[in-house]
């Protein structure tokens, strides 16, 4: 039996300044197809990237790969950092965060 390969939709912000969720929204509302109407809230984002159902592009693949580096919101310890990190469980979807150098 052949053994089935995920897709998978890639988007890298290394060396994208991400200071604010805004700014996280603002980098990941082209590559990742969010419509106009789109929350720009950590349960929407949620809903997206697990529900899915909003984003066709997305929706394309079996799982989502964002890749940041560590600093700005990544770098953060706090709720909302917590929260946006924690929006990526699941099977569908992961956030990788590099060490700066």
């Amino acid at each position: 039996m052949a053994k089935k390969t995920e897709s998978e939709l890639v988007v890298d912000l290394r060396g994208r300044s991400i200071e604010t969720l805004d700014d996280f929204w603002d980098a990941v509302t082209e590559p990742c197809g969010l419509p106009e109407w789109f929350g720009r809230n950590i349960e929407a984002w949620r809903d997206t990237i697990q529900t899915r159902g909003i984003s066709e592009v997305i929706d394309s693949y079996d799982v989502l790969v964002v890749h940041v580096d560590k600093r700005g919101v990544f770098a953060a310890r706090d709720r909302e950092e917590r929260a946006l990190r924690s929006s990526f469980a699941g099977r569908q979807s992961r956030l990788v965060v590099h060490e700066l150098s």
